[in-house]
């Protein structure tokens, strides 16, 4: 038979499958083989094949071939568990975003003890090498076996599959679990698995249910990977915005607001700087600033369709016996700045943006720091135009998010993001948006991957992925192009024919939510923050009190010049004073000394280098400025 096998024609001898196709165009395909896509569909290496069938092979290298890998993983996992707590009764356990966990219910919690003894477990399954078997049954004669096996929760998992599922299962050694598939064809695959950390978790993430015992763990086809992602790790710990923000002083969530952030002195720095950045740049590229209310109607918010999607999660209250909702976006009340006045076909594309303070109710489980939280200021920008200005907006605000990323240091890449189930609005106006959306990245000459099914409920969308300084990606930009806001609200404009039209809208954001990219610029930088943004620019130490009233001349030289100075006069040792600097991440530090006040010169010390010599005080000035204009990276 003849299949195309990565955009290859392949001979194939009938019953032939995924790994056969592998071995025809290389040995070192086979061995790095981990699933295949068979016309669309993931499968496992020994899918049989057909005539005419396409076939994608999957390594390590693609994300769906490490989604089957970690799949793989966690079920080593359950079985090292049973073995080592025969008490558990196993839950679920998918692959995740760099790993793998699963949910078991446990008399009492995982001990040290019991995680070292699942390691070496883990290790041993691995080494044997057991196949994956998979098996079907009916529903009834599932239900059954699990009953039989006293699996409380794989029955409930089979109660909720309709009454005619056939129902699969894959065999690994002695141990079966209910799963779909698909998975390795062996154990041997796996040549690094570990734990990495244990947590609570509610059995289908409802408050309402059993609180279950989840172990995190992490699996990669050589020691080398693994070492390497460990050592991120470790790494990642050290740079955890959550510890840099106690530190620096920068933030601080308390109890009496579990998801609400207060913003230290120090912090508020960093969020003025960034908000005066955004709004430069919004006047540069022609957007005009706006201001919502946080409360409006709910009646607003069911016309808009967010009271649909949204509700859940939606803080509501009443007044004057109506009811009220704290909103979760600010694209509705940008629809009714918009419905204020009569606009013509000269009047666009209008570009309105806003740092719009937003709250949505998350579970108290999943607030984390400056990342999950409950209130945030979004970045928001609505742009209204004609279809003809579609292509050249979508490009125009993917320059701007590319510059933005840029002067921060950080590389991207794009996802298209196309039509979810829960959407709204005709088909043709999706497929005319999708097809508007890839044809301006197209046109650009721009690389990205599709992402199918992740549009928001109103249109599809570009999201913007950025890889931080330790390779972690992080989605923070988005462009949305919307049809049925604008339907909803009842936008129209007048035409150069003198009648009414319907505009078409793009939503975006850069930032994402000011919190959130404060949070990963924190990690990103490691709390050493470029000049412009740093809490403190300048710290001014003194080895002597008799230069005391110079360094207070040169303090008032700096903040004169709107560089913001720090004094140390303490009677401490220098060292002390220069070591406790850099524990601040400090960009720049003046020593001052006789010598120095003698001969009218600043001694500077850098964060990137070090002892830089000295420079007169006016000299040092222009070079902060100048920094701070370029915004200048370290190195």
């Amino acid at each position: 038979m003849r299949i195309n096998v990565n955009g290859q024609a392949v001979e194939l001898n009938d019953g032939g499958n995924a790994l056969d196709a592998a071995e025809v165009l290389s040995q070192q395909l086979k061995k790095d083989a981990l699933a295949a896509r068979v016309n669309g569909a993931v499968q496992e290496l020994w899918h049989p094949l057909n005539d005419g069938d396409t076939v994608e092979i999957l390594t390590f290298a693609d994300e769906e071939g490490r989604r089957v890998f970690r799949h793989t993983s966690s079920h080593v996992i359950a079985r090292a568990v049973l073995t080592v707590r025969p008490d558990a009764k196993i839950a679920i356990g998918p692959a995740i975003e760099n790993g793998f966990y699963y949910d078991f219910d446990v008399d009492s919690p995982f001990t040290p003890e019991n995680l070292a003894a699942i390691n070496k477990e883990m290790a041993r399954i691995v080494k044997r090498n057991d196949r994956l078997e998979r098996s079907e049954s009916p529903r009834a004669e599932a239900l059954e076996d699990m009953k039989r096996r006293a699996e409380p929760y794989k029955v409930e998992l089979i109660n909720d599959l309709p009454e005619d599922a056939v129902i699969s299962f894959y065999k690994m050694g002695d141990f079966v679990d209910l799963c779909a598939g698909p998975h390795l064809p062996s154990t041997g695959k796996i040549k690094a698995i570990q734990v990495t950390h244990t947590s609570g978790a509610y059995w289908r993430g409802s408050e309402k249910n059993k609180m279950l015992q989840r172990i995190y763990g992490t699996s990669f086809p050589t020691k080398e990977a693994m070492d390497e992602y460990l050592a991120q790790i470790e790494e990642a710990k050290k740079r955890d915005h959550r510890k840099l923000g106690r530190e620096l002083d920068l933030y601080s969530v308390v109890e009496e607001g579990p998801g609400f952030i207060f913003f230290h002195p120090n912090g508020m720095i960093i969020r003025n700087e960034l908000e005066a950045y955004w709004r430069a740049l919004h006047r540069e590229h022609g957007y005009q600033e706006i201001k919502t209310p946080i409360l409006l109607s709910c009646e607003l918010w069911k016309r808009s369709g967010h009271w649909d999607h949204y509700r859940e999660n939606m803080y509501t209250t009443k007044i004057d016996d109506q009811d009220f909702a704290i909103k979760p976006m600010n694209c509705p009340g940008g629809m009714l700045v918009y419905k204020r006045r009569v606009y013509s076909y000269r009047d666009l594309p209008l570009r309105m943006c806003e740092l719009g303070l937003v709250h949505r109710h998350e579970l108290s489980g999943a607030l984390h720091g400056l990342m999950r939280v409950r209130s945030f200021t979004q970045d928001d920008a609505h742009i209204f135009m004609t279809m003809e200005h579609v292509k050249s907006e979508i490009q125009g605000v993917i320059r701007l998010i590319t510059r933005v990323y840029e002067e921060f240091g950080y590389a991207f890449h794009m996802e298209l993001s196309t039509r979810p189930e829960n959407s709204i609005g005709e088909t043709k106006d999706w497929e005319t948006a999708i097809e508007a959306l890839r044809s301006a990245m197209d046109d650009a000459g721009l690389s990205y991957r599709i992402n199918e099914g992740d549009g928001a409920f109103y249109g599809p969308k570009i999201d913007f992925h950025i890889r931080d300084s330790i390779g972690r990606t992080w989605q923070c930009g988005t462009i949305q192009l919307d049809f049925q806001m604008p339907e909803l609200f009842d936008l129209t404009y007048v035409g150069s024919d003198g009648q009414k039209h319907r505009p078409v809208m793009i939503h975006r954001v850069v930032f994402g939510s000011i919190e959130r990219f404060i949070g990963i610029m924190t990690e990103h930088f490691a709390g050493a923050f470029p000049l412009w943004l740093s809490p403190t620019q300048v710290k001014i130490l003194t080895i002597t009190d008799r230069a005391d009233d110079r360094a207070r001349e040169i303090y008032s030289l700096l903040e004169g010049e709107g560089i913001r100075a720090e004094l140390d006069l303490r009677n401490e040792k220098i060292g002390f004073k220069i070591r406790e600097a850099q524990v601040e991440k400090v960009p720049y530090c003046i020593v001052l000394g006789d010598k120095e006040v003698e001969n009218n010169v600043l001694a500077i010390r850098s964060r990137r280098k070090g002892d830089e010599g000295t420079a007169a005080p006016e000299e040092f000035v222009a070079r902060l400025k100048d920094e701070i204009l370029k915004r200048t990276l370290d190195d």
